[in-house]
């Protein structure tokens, strides 16, 4: 039994749909955590018997535990679930094909500490392929560019300068949020999205009145791979269906509650246009000229 694991500093969930060892792998990272009073529960979304609460079991760790969901309720039912399941003020939806850095956990509980208001907190991220290496990522690497300026490697993010800045370039590598609980209230994700949940979730809390703060320091590896539904959503454009609606809604609302610049900013949709161009290239470097085409006639149709 382990002491520490009744007053967890902070509580990772893990929402699980496929891929039983990158699941085992994320674990993994959260049992290299420098700091060692957590809490982590795995929540099984598969709907079949791939072998997670075995693989679970045989960690023989108090501080994990296993959470199977009632059939296939999908990622933000789910991802609402891992928040309701928090035994700890401060909790990290790490995604299952994702890994923590060891300080990871470390980086969280003292910036949580340093800002006690803020209502989520996050930090950088490397970009890891299917095998763990480490790989470029233009469309990360233009997102830098894209971040507010921070002397002390702290950003903080509060009010409308916070929500434009986020409507030019959404810079927060969202499974890196910490989410501090006793601040969300009964705000969860929006079932409505499934694409840009994450970022619904953000702004709304910003227009609440909230802040959300941010650490240069990094802290965690997001993996970029085909199988993903990032990966999937993107190839097919659904992704931008969506994002397009989200962006209308958000500035829309900003509009009435008299946030111009924002809305002004939001309206505009330069990060998805940038994204989409950037997909043309892509595509036509690999000499994919009907996916190119694709993505340019959707880019042409955004004013």
């Amino acid at each position: 039994m382990n002491p520490e694991a009744s007053t967890p500093a902070i509580g990772f969930a893990i929402p699980f749909y496929r891929d039983v060892e990158m699941l085992r792998l994320a674990i993994e990272s959260v049992l290299e955590q420098t700091r060692t009073d957590w809490a982590l529960v795995v929540i099984d979304d598969s709907g079949e018997e791939l072998g997670v609460e075995t693989l679970v079991a045989g960690f023989r760790d108090d501080r994990i535990s296993y959470q199977r969901n009632p059939g296939n309720l999908g990622m933000v039912a789910t991802w609402n679930r891992g928040i309701d399941l928090a035994t700890s003020d401060l909790v990290t939806l790490l995604h299952a094909d994702d890994r923590l850095l060891p300080h990871y956990a470390a980086s969280m509980i003292e910036l949580a500490a340093r800002h006690p208001d803020a209502a989520a907190l996050y930090c950088e991220a490397e970009i890891i392929d299917e095998s763990g290496r480490h790989r470029f990522s233009m469309a990360d690497w233009v997102k830098g560019f894209l971040r507010p300026s921070s002397a002390d490697g702290v950003v903080i993010l509060k009010g409308e300068a916070a929500v434009a800045d986020l409507m030019a370039g959404y810079f927060i590598m969202t499974p890196t949020l910490c989410y501090r609980t006793s601040r969300l209230a009964e705000r969860r994700f929006d079932p409505r999205w499934r694409q840009v949940q994450d970022l619904m979730f953000i702004v709304g809390l910003l227009v609440e009145g909230h802040t959300v703060v941010g650490t240069r320091e990094t802290a965690y590896a997001y993996r970029r791979h085909a199988a993903s539904a990032t990966s999937v959503q993107s190839e097919s454009l659904v992704r931008f269906d969506e994002e397009v609606e989200a962006f209308d809604a958000i500035a829309n609302e900003l509009e009435s509650l008299g946030w111009l610049r924002a809305a002004h900013v939001a309206h505009g949709k330069r990060i998805i246009k940038l994204h989409l161009l950037y997909r043309v290239f892509r595509s036509l470097s690999r000499l994919r000229l009907a996916a190119a085409a694709e993505a340019l006639r959707y880019r042409l149709r955004l004013r």
